[in-house]
């Protein structure tokens, strides 16, 4: 299902790209907004869009400018409803079915207390729930907005960053390394990423 919704963003996004920002937006506020980012494959989108830029189909900076704001709404509304619904939450999907997801996001929170905010925009699955547990503990709202649009304009440049410049690098590997060593590299790549996240995994796990 998520596959399939990737690829009809994919397609209207080529197909309209006039479309492109308010679409980012949406997507941007969607992943960052509880109950809702586990449903949008907002995170490949933004890559995907980032190969556009690279190719020169669409700006850079008026991208960037529809994403950071939609990233930033749908974390100050889940912090609103963290604030005003406090447990209540809990009784919800997607927490009934994974009610880890909030013990993972009040451990983080408790170790990095403001920072959580400002790292959890990176941390995938439980990204959109750092701010809603920020919410639940009554964090202070104006110390909440300068992590959320901080690490919102950051997350945005990052993601289509990869997609600009990881199909720079595919091209180059396609045009000018052969392909067992393109492959390797590749691997390799690959690889390291896998090392990076198991060992931020263990540390994680560690201090939890």
């Amino acid at each position: 299902m998520l596959e399939q919704f990737e690829q009809i963003i994919r397609e209207f996004i080529s197909a309209h790209q006039s479309w492109a920002g308010p679409i980012v937006f949406f997507l941007a506020f969607g992943e960052s907004l509880a109950f809702v980012s586990l449903l949008l494959p907002a995170t490949a989108a933004m890559v995907f869009v980032g190969v556009l830029i690279g190719q020169g189909a669409l700006d850079f900076w008026w991208i960037v400018m529809w994403a950071v704001p939609g990233a930033a709404t749908g974390d100050w509304i889940s912090f609103l409803i963290g604030r005003y619904f406090r447990e209540t939450v809990t009784r919800i999907w997607p927490f009934t079915r994974h009610p880890e997801m909030l013990a993972q996001a009040h451990s983080f929170f408790h170790r990095w207390g403001v920072a959580s905010v400002f790292l959890g925009r990176f941390l995938g699955p439980v990204r959109a729930v750092i701010p809603l547990v920020a919410g639940m503990m009554d964090m202070p709202r104006m110390r909440f907005q300068v992590a959320n649009w901080t690490s919102a304009t950051l997350w945005a440049p990052y993601w289509l960053g990869v997609g600009i410049f990881g199909d720079l690098a595919f091209t180059y590997l396609r045009q000018y390394v052969s392909g067992w060593g393109a492959l390797a590299i590749i691997a390799g790549v690959i690889a390291a990423g896998w090392l990076a996240w198991r060992w931020f995994a263990r540390r994680r796990g560690a201090s939890s």
